[in-house]
């Protein structure tokens, strides 16, 4: 590489719709100084893949099966000296908070047009960080999380989880622990039920 040429940012890309991570390797891989090194349709893949090929940046949808794009992201900044910027169709103000928690880079929607995330990529791969304007504005005014870390946890599980003695095992709890926390939740969101619960805390991006 000649003192002139850009210096080539590696990219990873991970998303589970198979025609947007289609359009996003064909479109960033036309420019000139970007080149995608590995792509993946879930986000324990993504890490997989991260560890693997040791990308500049890791370009992650937030909503994946397997672990969606914060769960990815963890796993990768804690094994890979990468920079992640997360994209999503559902900007909820909370996941925001969750996101800078992960030390991601990036947050943008994924209504970006390909140009210019290019040009936050190079901003990302610069150092820079790059919150979408928008989804940094309503993270200002959203409504803060009443729950605990705890609470949290048997509400994340719970959206997933069949009954109270599942949610017990996968986080190493007692049951009536668990039921001692999903009530608490309950009465602090003011919902009828552990998924009412779940759901309000999922819509707000707490979980």
């Amino acid at each position: 590489m000649s003192a002139t040429e850009p210096r080539v940012i590696r990219l990873l890309i991970a998303d589970d719709e198979h025609l947007i991570r289609g359009a996003l390797e064909a479109l960033l891989g036309l420019e000139p100084d970007i080149e995608v090194v590995a792509s993946a349709d879930n986000g324990v893949t993504a890490a997989e893949l991260a560890l693997e090929t040791r990308p500049d940046i890791c370009l992650l949808d937030l909503e994946m099966p397997g672990a969606d794009g914060l769960e990815a992201a963890s796993r990768i900044l804690a094994t890979v000296a990468t920079r992640v910027i997360i994209v999503t169709r559902h900007a909820r103000p909370g996941v925001l908070r969750r996101a800078l928690a992960t030390r991601v880079s990036g947050f943008v929607p994924k209504s970006t047009p390909a140009e210019e995330l290019a040009n936050v990529i190079r901003d990302v791969a610069a150092g820079k960080r790059y919150i979408d304007h928008e989804i940094a504005a309503a993270a200002l005014t959203a409504e803060r999380c009443p729950l605990t870390d705890r609470e949290l946890d048997v509400l994340r599980v719970s959206r997933s989880a069949v009954g109270v003695q599942q949610i017990a095992d996968q986080l190493h709890l007692a049951s009536g622990t668990v039921r001692n926390y999903l009530s608490s939740a309950m009465t602090k969101l003011d919902a009828a039920s552990r998924h009412d619960a779940a759901e309000r805390a999922w819509q707000q991006g707490w979980i």
